[in-house]
């Protein structure tokens, strides 16, 4: 500030995770944005909210407001293992140093500022606020908390990807606005005082009434839910003691120029050089680019939708070359890109054919049970851009480190040239673009818990892997394909898991790439896990919730280790599975 000859700045932000200034990073990119519209912005990273509280102090009192961010996760993924252990690193911290930050630090931050700066707005964004704006179920605590405006204090929540809300915010208070009267910008949410009904906003059950009911918690998340996937959304409201949370619909999805936009900002690319130590998280995206947002896969699991969105917002290949220009220039560069990707590597540029029917749709997802016939899952396009990035002088390879959607590669269109283009497509990524290993995510192979994960049945992995292992054949390469596998999940039994390490033994995989279900707020899954209930028929639904039930199911993915061989044979044996044991552990 003082190199600056800054006497104030306008916006401060706070934010759990180290400052990495790259459009990876949610943090820099609002920073960014503001900046762009002539703000002055500091951010302060990782502030000790110990002690004498220097660090929220030390810039003083902003003329606009104060953002605060957990950082690129909810703080309990960040902190905590899927059996409530406490994290011994994190990746978000230099040198990968734990207690930078505490449990929830969005409330936490929040709580210090107003107690500081109590005049001052504080403004709530990222992960952890999109995702606990409602009342939500928290795995540490093993209850349900109310919508995270109310347990902080703050003024004002923006959930999703925030450049278009926090911008037409910021532009509002310069042009001399009252904060109390910006309750109208779509993507945010607000606090009311008192309860009730009002007028054009559907209420969801309160708090209380969800405290009470755990259907009543299971229907407000199928509600949450059709409206988080319209493109046209309703505002909705919860009471909460004597207020009431206001939730404002979304912004369109982003135009390519929008896009394009939020990532030509200039990006150092770089952490912040106060910092000695690396970056794990960045050190993983240093040289990958982000070429796509949304996702619309709607995994029962997964909370990219609810907080991107289904909608693709896809970079131009301008945009994207740009990116690549400035990463092929960088001294410590290669020749090796790590990713082209996105929430999933093939969505680029994808939408409806008929984009009026997308506009009444409400399914969560575009792929299951089926492909949408409206889905324009053209793959020519992003062929067309692998090629052009592998003609850039400078980049040796590009690999695609982001997950592939290997059910929108096996064909089954009605259009023949939407089948070419995915054959086409499948040929160049197994060819060109896999660092050796590709890494693809059946989840689960038992089709009744796939269908409540939202996911593809597991016969058409495996006809995926007889793909990967023919274009390997016929090109001469020696690759391997690494699945991805959730034990515990809802819906998951034993004999569930007995049954998929019989499966995958047969394919002969070790699996390594595994992952205990871990509850997360705003997924449908976490929902099921809490009520007990499917939100959409309000059928009861069992899940593994001791420690001792997790393990059993785990214990299934490594059968192949000598030390769990008596434990499966005694569970297989209670299960009355005694001729899978024979299965399993032929010679």
């Amino acid at each position: 500030m003082e190199a600056r000859a800054w006497d104030a700045a306008d916006v401060i932000l706070f934010s759990g995770d180290a400052y990495v200034d790259h459009p990876s990073f949610g943090t820099a990119v609002i920073g960014r944005t503001l900046e762009a519209i002539g703000l002055r912005v500091c951010i302060v990273p990782q502030p000790d909210w110990r002690g004498d509280h220097r660090d929220f102090r030390k810039l003083g009192r902003p003329r606009l407001f104060f953002g605060v961010s957990a950082g690129a996760m909810d703080s309990t993924v960040n902190h905590y293992t899927a059996n409530r252990r406490l994290r011994s690193d994190d990746a978000y911290t230099p040198g990968r140093r734990p207690g930078m930050r505490p449990d929830y630090p969005t409330i936490v931050y929040t709580k210090i500022l107003k107690q500081l700066f109590p005049t001052v707005p504080v403004v709530l964004g990222g992960i952890e606020a999109s995702l606990r704006r409602f009342t939500h179920y928290d795995y540490i605590a093993d209850g349900l908390r109310p919508g995270i405006l109310v347990e902080s204090g703050a003024d004002l929540l923006v959930y999703g990807m925030g450049e278009a809300a926090i911008s037409a915010l910021a532009k509002r208070l310069m042009a001399g606005e009252d904060f109390a009267s910006l309750q109208d910008i779509p993507q945010t949410a607000y606090i009311q005082k008192g309860r009730g009904r009002h007028e054009n906003i559907t209420a969801l059950y309160s708090h209380e009434d969800c405290l009470g009911s755990r259907e009543k918690q299971a229907c407000n998340f199928r509600v949450i839910e059709e409206e988080s996937n319209r493109y046209a959304a309703q505002h909705l409201s919860q009471s909460v003691g004597n207020k009431t949370i206001i939730v404002n619909p979304p912004y369109p999805p982003l135009s390519e120029a929008e896009a394009d936009a939020a990532f030509d900002l200039p990006y150092t690319r770089r952490p912040h050089p106060k910092y000695t130590a690396a970056i794990p998280a960045y050190e993983m995206i240093r040289h990958s680019v982000n070429i796509h947002r949304g996702c619309f896969g709607g995994c029962a699991f997964c909370t990219i939708s609810a907080h991107q969105g289904k909608f693709i917002a896809s970079r131009s290949r301008r945009s994207i070359m740009r990116e690549i220009s400035v990463i092929v220039s960088e001294p410590d560069f290669k020749g090796y890109l790590t990713d082209l990707g996105g929430p999933s590597a093939n969505m680029y540029g994808m939408r409806g054919m008929d984009e009026t029917r997308c506009r009444s749709c409400i399914r969560p997802s575009c792929i299951f049970p089926k492909i949408c016939r409206n889905l324009n899952a053209d793959h020519e396009p992003l062929v067309d851009l692998y090629r052009a990035v592998d003609n850039v002088p400078g980049v040796r390879r590009a690999f695609i480190g982001s997950g592939v959607r290997y059910d929108m590669l096996l064909g089954g269109y009605d259009d023949g040239r939407l089948n070419r283009s995915a054959r086409l497509y499948a040929e160049e990524l197994i060819r060109r673009h896999v660092s050796g290993r590709l890494k693809v995510a059946p989840e689960h192979t038992e089709v009744d818990v796939l269908r409540i994960m939202r996911k593809p049945p597991f016969e058409q992995f495996e006809r995926f892997a007889r793909l990967f292992a023919d274009i390997n054949a016929r090109f001469g390469l020696n690759q391997q394909i690494v699945p991805y596998f959730i034990s515990s999940h809802p819906g998951c039994t034993e004999s569930d898991m007995a049954r998929l390490a019989v499966r995958t033994r047969a394919l002969n995989f070790r699996l390594e790439q595994v992952q205990d279900f871990t509850p997360s707020p705003m997924t449908l899954a976490t929902e099921l896990y809490y009520t007990g209930l499917d939100p959409h028929t309000l059928r009861p639904l069992c899940s593994a919730r001791s420690q001792a039930e997790r393990q059993s199911q785990r214990q299934f993915f490594f059968w192949y280790e000598p030390g769990n061989k008596a434990s499966i044979c005694r569970s297989l044996r209670r299960l009355g599975l005694g001729a899978l044991e024979r299965e399993l552990f032929r010679k």
